[in-house]
């Protein structure tokens, strides 16, 4: 064989094998991944809005601090009700012709995984809140501040999105802060990241290494002030704080709250679970319990816990009338 003292042929054997290999190791398998992977049922293509937002979160380096996977280990089970698949990134498409796909799935939680973000916090007002001053929502958070994504106008137009923020923060007689297009299309893609539940009869992956659980009365913790607490953190304390006091003129406080002390719970149940929209001085509050599908159980220990803490003091609530009332409002939204 000449091959080796001929360079034409070396090289053209050479590109050869290369292109071979690579369609064999590279392209088929891309191929057959591609036409065996699909979105599930139920979910839905970013929007133009979303879209753009997405670029923005790119932008701004997101990706560095917060994931978007839900691993199928127990620890991870308060990011989603199951672990992520790979179904979950299908609809990801590349940015450009040029620009490959951005799954944003992350490496590092110095924030929280945002998989399931859509649900937890739905509502616009916090998440405006929170890009200009994380810390005014969540005390603890070394995120930080987007405020650069926000304009200072002393006359808001009619059609601008003021954000409330709390004196602390911001001088006021500055004027007041408005969230800019990139922000609210940044937010709108914040909200559409929801976890898509699995078609019926698709059996979910199991989280693994899951802890192991103590049976013994003694060590049997009181799970009924607990599930209160714990749930309360889950899904109210990012807006109306741990000490129960909200936040001056962006979330209402619960201590002291007359809703919250009332004697008939038939108004604060209505209120988690079908939002609330009736005082200008505050920001809209979201269905917490229809988007959290949260159960009769539940909402009795959220209820029972702010009917008795920071100084509340009205009486206990029993699970039959929570339930009861649940119902009722289910039969009027049908």
């Amino acid at each position: 064989m000449d091959i080796f003292s001929n360079h034409k042929r070396l090289y053209t054997t050479a590109f050869l094998m290369f292109l071979v290999l690579t369609i064999l190791v590279a392209i088929l398998p891309a191929l057959n991944n591609q036409n065996n992977n699909h979105p599930l049922p139920g979910s839905e293509p970013l929007t133009a809005a979303q879209q753009k937002g997405k670029d923005v979160y790119i932008a701004n380096g997101c990706v560095a601090c917060h994931t978007q996977q839900v691993r199928n280990v127990d620890m991870d089970k308060i990011w989603g009700s199951r672990p992520s698949i790979a179904a979950d990134y299908a609809g990801n498409e590349r940015i450009s012709t040029w620009v490959n796909t951005a799954t944003l799935m992350g490496t590092e939680r110095t924030g929280p995984d945002l998989t399931n973000i859509g649900i937890k916090q739905p509502g616009i007002d916090w998440h405006l809140l929170h890009l200009y001053q994380p810390r005014s929502v969540v005390r603890q958070s070394i995120m930080p501040s987007y405020s650069f994504l926000f304009e200072i106008k002393k006359n808001p137009g009619k059609n601008d999105m003021v954000v409330n923020v709390p004196d602390k923060y911001f001088d006021t007689s500055m004027g007041k802060i408005v969230a800019t297009e990139a922000t609210l299309n940044l937010v709108a893609y914040l909200q559409s990241l929801k976890q898509i539940k699995l078609p019926d009869g698709t059996p979910a992956p199991d989280f693994l290494y899951k802890r192991q659980q103590k049976t013994t009365a003694a060590n049997t913790p009181n799970t009924g002030a607990l599930n209160g607490v714990a749930l309360y953190t889950a899904n109210c304390q990012s807006c109306h704080q741990e000490n129960g006091e909200g936040l001056k003129g962006a979330f209402p406080p619960l201590k002291g709250s007359s809703v919250v002390n009332n004697d008939n719970p038939e108004m604060m149940i209505n209120i988690i679970m079908k939002g609330y929209d009736a005082r200008a001085e505050y920001g809209v509050m979201p269905a917490v319990g229809t988007n959290s599908n949260l159960k009769p159980e539940e909402v009795e220990a959220i209820i029972n816990h702010e009917r008795s803490s920071w100084g509340n003091n009205a009486r206990k609530i029993p699970v039959e009338e929570v339930k009861k009332i649940m119902d009722l409002i289910k039969k009027e939204t049908k």
